[in-house]
C-alpha cells in the first residue's frame, strides 16, 4: 500500500514508538489522526509533523468504553479510514502475586479489549482496500517470566489478528500483526532496563521500529517479527517448547531479583500520572 494521502488512525501516538510512528507515517504523506491520552503531547507532535494542517488529534482512555464512544465520534471518521494501527498499550514488569487487581485489569483492557473493541466499531468505516495493522510484541509468542499478564494480553493479540486476518479474507481488508522485541523508551521501568542490562538483551530505538513497521504496512507483511535471536526464539518456542523451557530456566533468578526489587507487600493502584504516561504509547518489555 502507498500511504500518500491515506487516512491512518494511529493509537497510542503520544510517547515511544508510536510517536516515531507517527513521524514515518507522516513522512510518507499519510493523513493522520493521532490517538493519546495527553492532549499538550499530541499537540506538540502534530505541530512537529510534515504537513501539520494534514493531521488531527483526539485524546481517550481506551479503557475507558464511554471515551472510546467518544474518539468513534471524531469528525475525521465520518468520511472513513484507509488504515487503523493500534499501537497504544501497557505493561507491568513484576512477578504475578506482586500485581495488583487493578494492573493486571488495565493491562488486558488496553492491550487486548481496546483493540479488539476499536477494530470492531470501525470495521464498516474502513474503505476497501484497507489494512487493520496489530502492534505486538515478541512476547506475543514467548511466555517470560516477569511479564506474565503482558504475554497473556499480546499472545490474545496475536491470535485476533490471525484470526480475524482468516475472517477478512477476500474482503479488501487485510489484517498485519507486526512484533517488535525489546525497545527503548522512556516508559519502562527502571528495573527493566536493569534486567535487561544483565542479561545483555538487544534493544532497538522507536526509530528503527517504527521505520520497519512502516516498510510492512507498505509491504502489506502480515507477519512480522522483528530481531535476532528472537524470531528464531519464536520459532524454537512454537516448534520445540521445552528448550527455551530449559534455556529462560537459567534466567530466572535474574529476572525475579529485578522483578521484585520494587515490589510492596501490598500493591496499591498505579497512581494516575503514572497509568496516564503507561497508557499513551506502546511500551517494549523483556
Amino acid at each position: 500500500m502507498k500511504l500518500e494521502g491515506k487516512r491512518i488512525l494511529l493509537t497510542g501516538a503520544s510517547g515511544g514508538i508510536g510517536e516515531a510512528l507517527a513521524m514515518e507515517l507522516a513522512a510518507q504523506g499519510a493523513h493522520l489522526l493521532l490517538h493519546g491520552r495527553r492532549a499538550s503531547a499530541l499537540e506538540r507532535l502534530r505541530r512537529e509533523l510534515p504537513h501539520p494542517e494534514r493531521h488531527q488529534t483526539v485524546t481517550a482512555d481506551l479503557g475507558s468504553h464511554q471515551e472510546r464512544a467518544r474518539l468513534l465520534q471524531h469528525p475525521a471518521l465520518e468520511e472513513g479510514l484507509d488504515v487503523l494501527i493500534n499501537s497504544a498499550g501497557c505493561n507491568q514488569f513484576a512477578w504475578l502475586e506482586d500485581q495488583s487487581s487493578e494492573q493486571v485489569t488495565r493491562q488486558l483492557l488496553l492491550n487486548i479489549e481496546a483493540p479488539i473493541q476499536l477494530t470492531r466499531a470501525l470495521l464498516p468505516r474502513l474503505r476497501k482496500p484497507a489494512i487493520i495493522m496489530n502492534i505486538g510484541s515478541s512476547l506475543g509468542a514467548i511466555g517470560y517470566a516477569g511479564y506474565s499478564v503482558y504475554c497473556a494480553s499480546k499472545f490474545a493479540l496475536r491470535g485476533f489478528s490471525e484470526a480475524l486476518g482468516r475472517e477478512l479474507e477476500g474482503t479488501g481488508i487485510k489484517v498485519l500483526h507486526f512484533a517488535p522485541r525489546a525497545t527503548r523508551t522512556h516508559l519502562n521501568s527502571e528495573a527493566a532496563y536493569a534486567m535487561n542490562a544483565e542479561l545483555g538483551t538487544h534493544t532497538d530505538s522507536p526509530q528503527d521500529v517504527a521505520e520497519e513497521a512502516v516498510i510492512a504496512l507498505c509491504n502489506e507483511t502480515r507477519r512480522r517479527w522483528l530481531g535476532w535471536p528472537e524470531k528464531l526464539f519464536v520459532r524454537l518456542n512454537g516448534l520445540l517448547p521445552a528448550v527455551v523451557d530449559m534455556a529462560l530456566a537459567r534466567q530466572r533468578p535474574i529476572i525475579e531479583r529485578h522483578a521484585r526489587r520494587t515490589a510492596s507487600p501490598a500493591p496499591a493502584p498505579a497512581p494516575a500520572h503514572r497509568s496516564d504516561r503507561a497508557c499513551a504509547t506502546h511500551e517494549k518489555e523483556h
